[in-house]
């Protein structure tokens, strides 16, 4: 399955540490949404989308990217993301862009989240939180969900 990893990661490159583990299990390259456009993305069977968080969302680059692609798309998706603290009750980031996605018309396989080391105003101040995040147990545990990926994308018939 032709597979690729549409990642935004700036700050520190938390969550490009997480794509680069899960794109080499799942054979993908991992590219800005720069760098690639939707007629580029649409000979992908299987995509992943990865952001950190910012302000409680994700990074606004990669909705803006998601926005601009044409309805209809069919290929299957993974979302993943980083960042200082849980996704809060109040503020659904990851299942909002999950729906965007499936309002393109993607199939969500999995997401997966993690801690990033966070320095965003006030917490620059006190030198940030999750420092050391993604460690060494983060990124098992990135490297196993992209193996259930691939397990359950290669068993689909």
């Amino acid at each position: 399955m032709k597979t690729i990893i549409v990642c935004k990661s700036t700050s520190h490159g938390n969550t490009r540490k997480i794509a680069d583990v899960i794109g080499g299990v799942l054979g993908a390259q991992v590219v800005d949404p720069a760098e690639i456009d939707a007629a580029g993305l649409a000979s992908y069977d299987f995509v992943g989308f990865g952001s950190g968080v910012r302000n409680m969302d994700f990074y606004r680059e990669l909705r803006e990217f998601v926005a601009s692609l044409p309805e209809g798309q069919r290929a299957k998706a993974f979302v993943f993301n980083t960042s200082g603290f849980p996704e809060p009750p109040f503020r659904r980031y990851q299942h909002n862009f999950t729906e965007s996605l499936e309002q393109k018309g993607f199939e969500i396989v999995d997401t997966f989240s993690c801690y990033g080391y966070d320095t965003f105003l006030p917490l620059m101040i006190v030198g940030g939180v999750r420092k050391g995040h993604p460690n060494a147990t983060d990124l098992e545990a990135a490297r196993t969900f992209a193996e259930g990926l691939r397990t359950r994308i290669d068993s689909t018939p």
